[in-house]
């Protein structure tokens, strides 16, 4: 049983994280920009919950959000960051203003909770950051241009965190899911011509022919902030059926 601070509750991968750690019996303080999930703000005999509102990109956020669940639960074990941004446009369609959110949710942020749960993790038994990113950074879109871009740069922040807090025992990685059956691909698939259509076509892409379920993203999540992933640190493990490797 540990404390785990999660950023992003929405409908999918975040919620069913929340609702598997809790499961476990750890206790989770959830941070979101929206009230989180009928179910998820009631405490129960498996572990604590708490839940904090605000702008994912107030710097102020981070430092609260760690404080508060040291304040309920008296520690911090894992910092899992699933919130995400995929704003899509042409390249003569992104302001200033589009390219800061894209790239201040998908990568600012995720370093300032980090710089936040630190202190906490390092003097914990069992510390892990982990980010969801995407195979996204791994792969070429047209249009995706921030969110690529950040999520590439979350990769290279796995890493100068794994070496700068590897010696205090605390492990960081980024989790690169592909094409998972969660609500964040859905505007994808609705923008298509012929979206039932387009979704098979990518699912034979695919080696194993179907997208992801969100539980098989999840799991891998909990193996990672496990005791069993404790010599795992400073990667980018992909979880994409084998989409990225043919």
């Amino acid at each position: 049983m540990g404390v785990v601070l999660i950023v992003g509750g929405a409908p999918g991968l975040g919620q069913l994280a929340v609702e598997r750690f809790r499961a476990a019996g750890d206790d989770v303080l959830l941070v979101d920009e929206n009230a989180p999930a009928r179910g998820l703000d009631e405490a129960d005999a498996r572990g604590g919950f708490a839940f904090v509102q605000g702008d994912l990109l107030d710097p102020s956020l981070a430092p609260l959000a760690a404080t508060r669940a040291v304040e309920n639960f008296g520690s911090i074990d894992t910092l899992l960051v699933t919130a995400s941004l995929g704003t899509g446009a042409p390249l003569v369609d992104w302001t200033p203003d589009l390219w800061d959110r894209s790239v201040g949710i998908n990568l600012k942020m995720p370093f300032f909770f980090a710089q936040a749960a630190a202190p906490h993790l390092a003097v914990s038994a069992n510390p892990c950051i982990l980010f969801l990113s995407s195979t996204a950074s791994l792969r070429g879109q047209a249009g995706a241009h921030g969110f690529q871009a950040a999520k590439a740069g979350l990769s290279g922040l796995v890493r100068s965190l794994a070496a700068e807090l590897g010696p205090q025992g605390v492990r960081v990685n980024a989790l690169l899911p592909g094409w998972i059956d969660t609500p964040f691909n859905n505007s994808f698939w609705e923008a298509q011509p012929q979206p039932v259509a387009a979704r098979a076509a990518m699912d034979g892409r695919i080696p194993l022919r179907r997208h992801g379920a969100p539980n098989e993203v999840v799991e891998t999540i909990l193996f990672l902030a496990s005791p069993a992933g404790a010599y795992i640190s400073g990667t980018a493990l992909v979880v994409d059926g084998g989409f990225t490797a043919v």
